[in-house]
């Protein structure tokens, strides 16, 4: 439930991203140029995607333009969950002549048993097979599994070929097997029973043939278990979600005993609806724009889908829809999976609200004005999510509590040489004066849950307070709708304390940060659970933790202990790791110039540590883009120019590296001396931007780089819009405002795929209100928070599931994911401000 990016190790296929004529319906499945099976209506791929704990990998079905099957694969578990052990890929061979694409897999995976960001235990079982994929006639398939060799006996009833079904599509649909029917239940029900020592629901249906959805000519398809070996087992309909909220509906052959080749043999067959086309999505911001802001429609319609009509844009009035303007789109070309147009509406600048409609369709409506931006923006994010997110407090919203006081037993310092569940990995010693269970002080107050889960990592915290520091220099933030008070540690939503909740915001972050900076003696990696089951919880943070400080010593009665006997007190992590030391300090140094006035005291600790920090860690520093930050953030708070000094010998590693070293320094450039220097560094941004103009043009529709791996990539372009705000504050010769406003036009709507939420909850007329936070189990959000976003399901499918458990695509984070939104918000209001 972490933000990971994972490198192919199957099929290394790239998004799709020329303009290209669009392609010719076919019939019948065929192997494409992408080397996945297609018809119109039917996509079946193979181990194309690399994700199996997050439901992306295996045999996967596409039907109708949607993702309805996935994880199609050998499983050592009936209902497998994050950390069951997964395979590894490794040969693939594409037959397009025969229509078969043969993928070798085998367990145990050498990079994850027990080690990598999430290790897993594997047990001890080594073994290879095949699963083959064959195009049969029309929209049918067969899937076939060929072990190498048989199965140990005790393994036998407990390895089974898998094929997920996304339930989010199949709620109150009915399934048919054999003889039996039923329903897909919205919540898992039992009766319970226990396979392998895990509780999970009775299989809801067993027998040869599975009909899923008959009731629905899009979403139905026949399996048919056609196993040949006497001993194989039939076919098994479960419910994932027994025993893991974020489970799928699972369909499931056990391998029989003696069984190599053929050991599986499924026929499967999609419906296909004919003549189907992907319907157009018309994709719009779900704000809108100031009066003279660029405005652009993109639509992605169908690859067979060459026709252009006219759009209607309306406003809206009290008679109703009012027609100001009818137009031809423009065809922009093939990206990923579709053809797409765009239609520039930039000279509509009456105010009003307005729709577009193209064919049948019609955007929601969004405003045009210069007051677009003035509110239930950017608002939202500060008034709700940041509170929602404090750790160490009670959040309180009126009627409701959002979280009570969690956490007031941080922290204990963790063990040595241990590799955590959750990408925390600790060396021989804890580096600092504390062994492995000692208490450490000062960490029982501030700072920000991280993301869906509840440790707190020190980039998540520091990019989230640089970001607030630089919101307040940049734009003089200066917003109160919520008291904080440290001292009773309560928190109230919609009740103003008359201070600006941007500066308590960085005060709280900074009270955990330096508090275990002056009891380390240097920073933490971050604190976190010592148990998975705590790490699981989906709901209030406070019982995470039952609140007291454990210590053995303390006289009998006292709840100190998880069912393990450990206690249940969260671990404090330490590491040696200089690029994320000076990452940090410059946070510190930037928030010292944003606290000047409001925490003057605070101000000065958090610039000391900064120089404690750059001093002990700068020049083992092996990042450019760090040491460029840093310097630029001490320089700005100290004006010392042995910085710059220090800056001088890096411009050859600055220019190679200058898209992600080169925006910190436009801020200080006016104060280097050294012409030679200023001279390559701007001779370096304006080439750099020449090539951000030019893929922004070529790349995509979008104005902005998609290039996805696992997680949606949402984040990563608002961070991109960021920055690029800053090459064009220092760079305006070189660099345009068109990246960092298309960047917040693409999270608020203008991007691939059917599902054209605006990825921050509960702003804008059509957002994402079902996420993955620490309210996820309610299917529910919280306002202002922002998801990844759009993901891509390799090779080609934009991807983003109404779902709150697809941590991929719909988990909010810290560090980044909501308040470079913010800063995206403020910067286009500011730019539109003085047009």
């Amino acid at each position: 439930m972490k933000k990971i990016i994972i490198a192919c190790t199957l099929m290394a296929a790239a998004c799709a991203q020329a303009k290209t004529p669009a392609v010719t319906p076919v019939e019948s499945l065929a192997i494409n140029d992408k080397n996945y099976f297609a018809m119109q209506g039917l996509n079946v791929t193979v181990f194309s995607d690399i994700y199996p704990d997050g439901h992306q990998t295996g045999v996967t079905i596409i039907q109708h333009g949607s993702r309805v099957a996935a994880n199609g694969d050998l499983r050592l578990e009936v209902s497998p969950g994050q950390w069951s052990p997964v395979p590894t890929g490794g040969e693939q061979v594409v037959n397009k002549e025969q229509r078969s694409i043969t993928q070798t897999m085998s367990y145990p995976d050498p990079t994850k048993d027990k080690k990598g960001f999430n290790p897993i235990n594997y047990p001890d079982l080594k073994f290879s097979y095949k699963v083959n994929v064959t195009a049969l006639q029309g929209n049918q398939f067969k899937v076939s599994v060929d072990l190498e060799k048989p199965l140990p006996a005790e393994w036998i009833g407990k390895i089974g070929f898998n094929l997920e079904l996304f339930p989010g599509e199949l709620f109150g649909k009915a399934f048919l097997m054999d003889q039996q029917s039923g329903i897909f239940p919205r919540q898992a029900n039992g009766p319970i029973e226990n396979i392998g020592g895990e509780f999970i629901a009775t299989p809801l249906a067993t027998g040869n043939k599975l009909v899923v959805a008959p009731d629905d000519d899009k979403r139905r398809i026949v399996i048919e278990n056609t196993t040949k070996d006497s001993g194989a087992g039939k076919l098994e309909l479960w419910d994932g979600r027994a025993n893991h909220n974020n489970g799928w509906y699972i369909v499931r052959t056990s391998i029989p005993a003696n069984a190599t080749k053929n050991a599986i043999e499924w026929i499967v067959t999609p419906n296909v609806v004919k003549g189907w086309q992907y319907e157009p999505a018309l994709q719009v911001s779900q704000i809108g724009y100031s009066t003279k802001q660029p405005k652009k429609l993109v639509i992605e319609q169908d690859a067979t889908d060459l026709k252009v009509d006219e759009i209607n844009i309306y406003q809206l009035t009290e008679s109703g829809k009012k027609l100001v303007r009818k137009g031809k789109p423009q065809t922009w070309g093939n990206f990923l999976r579709y053809n797409y147009l765009t239609y520039d509406f930039s000279d509509i600048q009456t105010p009003g609200s307005y729709v577009i409609s193209y064919r049948d369709k019609s955007t929601s409506s969004f405003k045009i004005n210069d007051d677009v931006f003035d509110r239930h923006v950017w608002q939202p994010t500060l008034e709700y999510f940041l509170p929602m997110q404090m750790c160490h407090m009670r959040i309180n919203e009126k009627y409701r509590v959002w979280h009570g006081l969690d956490h007031m037993d941080d922290a204990i310092m963790a063990p040595v040489n241990l590799n955590h569940y959750d990408g925390y990995v600790s060396g021989p010693s804890t580096l600092t004066k504390y062994k492995p269970g000692d208490r450490v002080p000062g960490l029982d107050v501030g700072n920000w849950h991280d993301a869906g889960d509840f440790d707190m990592r020190i980039e998540s915290t520091m990019g989230t307070v640089w970001l607030l520091a630089e919101m307040v220099e940049e734009f003089g933030l200066n917003y109160d709708a919520t008291s904080i008070d440290q001292k009773t540690k309560i928190v109230e939503i919609h009740q103003p304390d008359g201070k600006n909740d941007a500066l308590q915001q960085i005060e709280h972050g900074l009270l955990s940060v330096l508090g275990g900076y002056k009891a380390l003696g240097r920073l933490y990696r971050g604190i976190i659970d010592v148990d998975l089951r705590q790490y699981v919880l989906l709901g209030d943070a406070s019982v995470q933790t039952d609140n007291l400080p454990y210590d053995p010593k303390l006289a009998k009665g006292q709840v100190k202990n998880d069912k393990s006997g450990n206690p249940d007190d969260r671990w404090v992590f330490t590491e040696d790791n200089p690029n994320r030391e000076i990452n940090a300090a410059a946070g510190l140094a930037s928030a010292a110039r944003a606290l000047k006035t409001y925490n003057p005291q605070m101000s000065k600790d958090a610039l000391a540590a900064a120089v404690d920090i750059y001093q002990k860690s700068f020049a083992r520093a092996t990042k450019i883009d760090e040491k460029a930050f840093v310097i630029a953030e001490l320089y700005l708070s100290t004006k010392d120019k042995k910085y710059l000094a220090d800056l001088m010998p890096l411009k050859d590693q600055i220019i190679a590296k200058i898209d992600e070293a080169g925006w910190p320094l436009g801020r200080i450039m006016a104060d280097i001396e050294d012409k030679n220097f200023v001279a390559a560094i701007n001779d370096a941004v304006d080439k750099h931007q020449q090539l951000v103009r030019d893929r922004a043009v070529k790349e995509s529709p979008y104005g902005v780089p998609y290039k996805p791996n696992i997680w949606g990539a949402g984040w990563n372009i608002q961070e991109f819009g960021v920055k690029q705000y800053f090459f064009h504050k220092s760079w305006p010769q070189y660099t345009t405002t068109d990246a960092y406003f298309s960047a917040l036009n693409f999270v608020l709507g203008v991007h691939p795929g059917v599902n054209t939420q605006s990825f921050a909850s509960g702003v804008g007329a059509n957002s994402a209100t079902v996420a993955y936070g620490n309210n996820r189990a309610d299917w529910s959000y919280i306002p202002g928070g922002v998801i990844s976003g759009t993901a891509l399901i390799r090779p080609d499918l934009p991807e983003l599931k109404i779902w709150p458990f697809f941590w991929q695509q719909t988990e909010y984070v810290m560090g980044g994911g909501e308040t470079n939104y913010m800063f995206l918000v403020l910067a286009v209001n500011a730019e539109n401000k003085k047009r």
